[in-house]
């Protein structure tokens, strides 16, 4: 029962983003914000609203090991399977504006990570310092795409519902999000318990794949069609905000302890920044051989922290 009401929370998460997506952007384009701007906020925070709720969710019931572990798990996959995944589906060219902004935060947001654990917890003060770096970051997103205009999205079609379709979509997707978040932080605990594992080892597995899947499903559709390289910028935006809206959160409500698995994986985090940011440095192509890599490497991490 705890693995369909595990697999039932992840669903209500991931149903839920939807609904809250789709009602926030049409609430949004009803009082004409640029598409582009929706697309780096809203989107980028559907997408990542599972992790929210999940690693709140469990440092609220005193979770730590799988409230971070669900972030550092979830930030992984992005880069090596959901960047792999569209490498292979359909290689494609990585933006320069990419490798000199995203790729850069990317890494230099996991460099703050791993400083703010080393003391063994992520504070209050840490979360606080967290947000303010988020909130610099989207306002930089913004001035950049208010200077580069909506040339590349004037030809998307913008999903505008009636006021109250778009409120009560967002009223479920948020009670979807809350309930599924609840229900897998319980059952995963359980789950691990029963099979003797750690929380860190579901959090790191289970939990971060599952609440992972709307950023999949997302790079996968684009990758279809022939849009591959939004998958890079999808999951580059998702690992920031799952690093200082997520964990930034998440330590306002209760401290978070770190344990020494927690440090060696985000120095793996940290390595598989610098191999991307090299790999764009060396070459703007993301070719299929580079996606083979990127699933075998983490192929070869789900491997090690089976066997530790």
């Amino acid at each position: 029962m705890s693995y369909l009401l595990l697999i039932l929370g992840m669903a209500l998460m991931i149903k839920g983003a939807d609904f809250f997506v789709d009602g926030s952007a049409s609430i949004a384009y009803q009082f004409k914000i640029p598409t582009i701007i929706v697309g780096l906020t809203i989107v980028a925070l559907g997408t990542s609203l599972p992790e929210l709720s999940v690693s709140v969710t469990a440092s609220i019931a005193g979770n730590n090991e799988l409230a971070l572990s669900n972030v550092i798990g979830s930030n992984i996959f992005n880069t090596l399977v959901v960047v792999g995944c569209s490498a292979i589906m359909r290689p494609f060219l990585i933006d320069r504006k990419i490798v000199s902004r995203d790729l850069l935060c990317n890494i230099a947001i996991s460099f703050v990570l791993l400083l703010a654990i080393l003391n063994g917890n992520l504070s209050k003060l840490n979360g606080i310092v967290f947000l303010i770096i988020l909130a610099a970051y989207i306002t930089m997103l913004i001035k950049s795409a208010k200077q580069e205009g909506e040339e590349e999205s004037q030809g998307e079609e913008k999903k505008i519902l009636p006021l109250p379709k778009s409120l009560i979509l967002i009223a479920i997707g948020v009670a979807g999000i809350i309930l599924g978040g609840n229900l897998v932080v319980d059952h995963a605990t359980i789950i691990a318990r029963m099979l003797g594992m750690s929380d860190t080892f579901v959090g790191l597995t289970i939990v971060s794949v599952g609440t992972s899947l709307p950023e999949l499903v997302t790079s996968v559709v684009a990758a279809k069609k022939g849009e591959s390289g939004l998958s890079l910028g999808n999951a580059l935006g998702s690992n920031i905000m799952n690093i200082t809206f997520i964990l930034g959160l998440a330590s306002l409500f209760t401290p978070i302890k770190v344990t020494m698995f927690n440090l060696i994986d985000i120095c793996i985090l940290c390595l598989i920044a610098i191999l991307l940011f090299a790999m764009a440095k060396i070459s703007e192509k993301m070719s299929r051989s580079r996606g083979i890599l990127f699933l075998a490497l983490y192929i070869l991490y789900m491997i090690y922290i089976v066997v530790r």
